[in-house]
């Protein structure tokens, strides 16, 4: 029997201009930015993945941000979380999934960022079986919007 916790893409937010859609031939500067990974060990396995845009109009500055994670597991537990932050500064997001079956596991954590014009997004993956090595990998992916 196979457990699956999956949050998909359990969060988007925007800010800017909330009244009237930008579309992609208003902006003048545009950047987008993304990350994601994956961990598998024994039976499990978790991901996590995240994603932004920002676009300046010369009237301002406009942003979305999106992030999710799944985890699965045969026989053990599985959990999957996102947390959103939105404030006039900047879009914040951070994506966790974790798969355990005894002492083994597999994790991922997914974190995004959009302020003053600066993109990020970082994925930090582990699994681990005992008596073996963990397997660890970080990505880190850095944007920057053109005129900032």
């Amino acid at each position: 029997m196979i457990k699956t916790f999956l949050a998909g893409v359990a969060a988007v937010a925007m800010f800017g201009a909330m009244h009237a859609p930008v579309y992609a031939q208003d902006c003048e500067n545009s950047a987008t930015i993304g990350s994601g990974g994956s961990a598998a060990a024994g039976g499990t396995s978790a991901s996590t993945l995240g994603t932004g845009a920002a676009c300046d109009t010369g009237d301002g500055t406009t942003a979305s941000i999106g992030s999710g994670g799944s985890a699965a597991t045969t026989d053990g537990k599985a959990m999957s979380r996102t947390k959103t932050n939105v404030n006039p500064n900047q879009l914040k997001s951070q994506s966790k999934a974790q798969a355990m079956d005894k002492g083994t596991f597999s994790k991922s954590m997914t974190k995004t960022r959009i302020k003053d014009g600066e993109l990020q997004s970082r994925t930090k993956t582990m699994s681990h079986v005992p008596g073996q090595k963990p397997v660890k990998d970080n990505i880190l992916v850095e944007s920057e919007l053109p005129g900032q």
